[in-house]
């Protein structure tokens, strides 16, 4: 019975422990956990920016790199410092219910739809981006979503929820993959899908696929980032964190931003410039 008792308290103090490490987990000094986009890790920007980041500061920044909803929920676990993610909506509602100390505006780019050249929903003769896929689904090409509720994820929903399209069927692909999977996925089946212009350009010289439809202004896509709030978890490094995000939004972070380039392309703009 006492050897009973003992291995007993010892599984208790285990799952205390595991119950206090979950949610509380503590980054060391001079470590900021940032958990992001496919986007900004499928450019080249994120490895960009992170590593002059560590030049200037010593400040290491490890990363995981998933979708928005998936980022968002690291936050709301305590998982990681901050999060640095493309939902206006979603962002907003995560620092009202205090999990996020502040949105920080950073860049944006846009959102356009990409399909094969010989576009048989013919959609580059669209009205706009609701009507674009409109044309896709009356044509049951194929089209492939992240379906992953990224932020692109959610921005295709919300497209077809405009459209006044409920998109099922044989036609209807969802992948559950990151941003450039899906642009391979797409290239090789023919197939439309909504990306970011960023990422499609990082890898447009490797595909077939063009874009077809651009420039509504429903297709643009800002990114923020946001601290997590260390009162709720006291386990995040606030400090480092918070010399991270104002490190992005000076005139030397800015301007690398404004400045990064993949084959002559810019793929992200600052605010108030196009």
């Amino acid at each position: 019975m006492n050897r009973f008792m003992g291995v007993k308290s010892a599984l208790l103090a285990l799952g205390l422990a595991l119950a206090l490490h979950v949610g509380c987990s503590r980054s060391p000094t001079g470590v900021v956990r940032l958990a992001t986009t496919t986007s900004t890790a499928d450019t080249g920007l994120l490895d960009f920016l992170t590593g002059q980041f560590r030049e200037d500061t010593g400040i290491r920044v490890d990363v995981i790199v998933t979708g928005t909803g998936q980022a968002l929920a690291h936050g709301r676990n305590g998982d990681v410092d901050a999060v640095l993610v493309h939902a206006p909506a979603e962002e907003e509602r995560f620092v009202t219910e205090g999990y996020g100390l502040k949105r920080v505006p950073l860049m944006w780019n846009d959102f356009v739809i990409a399909g094969p050249p010989t576009d048989p929903a013919a959609i580059s003769g669209a009205r706009d981006a609701s009507d674009a896929l409109s044309r896709v689904s009356e044509a049951q090409a194929t089209f492939i979503s992240r379906g992953d509720d990224s932020g692109t994820h959610k921005k295709e929903l919300e497209l077809w929820e405009a459209a006044g399209v409920a998109p099922q069927g044989s036609w209807y692909v969802e992948a559950g993959q990151g941003m450039g999977a899906c642009l391979t996925m797409a290239d090789e089946m023919r197939a439309y899908l909504l990306t970011d212009r960023g990422t499609y350009l990082a890898r447009e010289n490797t595909m077939e696929l063009g874009i077809l439809f651009e420039g509504d202004e429903a297709l643009v896509n800002p990114y923020a980032i946001i601290a997590i709030d260390p009162e709720r978890f006291p386990g995040v490094n606030a400090a480092d964190a918070q010399r991270l995000i104002e490190w992005l939004v000076s005139p030397r972070g800015q301007s690398l931003i404004e400045g990064y380039r993949v084959d002559g392309h810019q793929l992200f703009h600052l605010f108030g410039q196009g």
